[in-house]
């Protein structure tokens, strides 16, 4: 049978029809499914700006549906369940992200960061750890340290903080050497109530080396040195001290004071403690010169030519600056006409002094009767000032 060529003339036109015809029904099928996402999306987006997020996360919803292999929408219904405070269903966002095969290595970094700050934020600590370990090696790496380290001090686990921190130090970001050299005085404070002396020496000294301008480290060093009998040391540490940290010193003058007893050296504690009071006074450092026999100045006339009395340099105290708890601290050595009353006139006075003996966060406020390093409150560090409230 011969072959007709106008076959072919009719075929050719035919199978080009149709496969315009097919290629049209693609593309608009394809935009229908395009259009019908990105809505959602902007929808969603246009409700997020408006601050609506339950609306927004229904768009969102509906926009995952749509396409359920867009990360992109997987990781802003995470966030967003996150923010308002659904942990379960933004882990569960995120963990469906990490159980896919076909994540690239960046989202799957990205999806795993997530998840970690899903759980730091529901407060599961644990889970937060395990998380946040995985992250080593990432992009993610220093902040998941970062969170590692306030996740181990608040717990209060020392010896991890101090490898962590260690790692922070060496990627040279910033320096952690004073924040390390608390993690080692917490350490000592834990084998000091463990009765192990020598330990705590230790790690005292290697506090000392490893941030010789912190306050910390030697006041720390000195208490142990007092407390073993070693008062000639301890004041050596203090005097040192009050070279690299005078502003430190209402801190450690009690201790200073203390030492310079046990050592014999009274003449030297007072003269260093007057300079130091000259040039910033201070109640903490006024009674410890109290407590040597001292006062302010080397000698304050009273009315009849003669120094006053030590417990008097209360008010040379109160010739410099108002102080209600100088003038508690002396009303309460005194005779007055009417001395039955004088006990219920001094718990009044007690009382409205002790807020102002209290020291007070400068991060969150928190304020406690004694100097904290690390803020209970805030969890900052070194940010008590070492003056009294009264004093600020």
């Amino acid at each position: 049978m011969d072959f007709d060529p106008s076959w072919l003339l009719i075929s050719l036109p035919v199978a080009f029809v149709l496969g315009w015809l097919a290629s049209r029904f693609d593309i608009r099928q394809l935009k229908l499914e395009n259009r019908q996402a990105p809505k959602a999306y902007f929808r969603g987006l246009n409700f997020l700006l408006n601050e609506q997020q339950d609306q927004a996360i229904d768009a969102f919803i509906e926009a995952v549906q749509n396409d359920p292999d867009t990360q992109e929408l997987h990781f802003a219904l995470g966030n967003l369940f996150r923010r308002r405070g659904e942990y379960q269903r933004a882990v569960r966002v995120h963990e469906h992200l990490l159980g896919r095969g076909d994540l690239s290595r960046s989202d799957r970094e990205r999806a795993q960061h997530a998840l970690a700050q899903d759980f730091l934020r529901a407060g599961l600590l644990d889970r937060a750890e395990a998380a946040l370990q995985k992250l080593e090696g990432t992009r993610y790496e220093n902040e998941a340290r970062l969170s590692l380290l306030a996740i181990y001090e608040r717990s209060r686990e020392w010896a991890q903080a101090a490898a962590v921190a260690q790692k922070l130090d060496e990627s040279d970001q910033a320096s952690y050497s004073t924040r390390r050299a608390h993690h080692l005085c917490e350490q000592a404070s834990e084998q000091v109530a463990a009765g192990d002396l020598a330990a705590a020496g230790r790690l005292l000294s290697e506090a000392v080396a490893l941030a010789p301008q912190a306050p910390r480290p030697a006041i720390d060093s000195a208490t142990l040195q007092l407390r073993n009998g070693d008062g000639a040391k301890a004041f050596g540490t203090l005097v040192a001290l009050s070279d690299t940290a005078p502003l430190a010193l209402p801190l450690y003058a009690a201790a200073l004071q203390q030492a310079a007893v046990a050592a014999h050296r009274e003449g030297e504690a007072l003269t260093l403690l007057q300079r130091h009071y000259a040039e910033s006074p201070s109640i903490d450092v006024l009674e410890a010169l109290i407590a040597l026999g001292g006062s302010p100045t080397n000698a304050i006339p009273a009315a009849n030519g003669q120094p006053l009395a030590p417990r008097d340099g209360y008010i040379a105290h109160l010739a410099q600056q108002p102080s209600l708890v100088a003038a508690s601290r002396w009303l309460a050595g005194e005779r007055f006409e009417h001395e039955q009353f004088h006990p219920q006139v001094q718990r009044a006075l007690d009382q409205a002094t002790r807020p102002l003996m209290r020291y007070r966060c400068a991060a969150c406020g928190f304020e406690a009767h004694q100097h904290f390093w690390h803020c209970p409150g805030c969890q900052a560090w070194d940010s008590y000032p070492p003056r009294r409230v009264e004093e600020l």
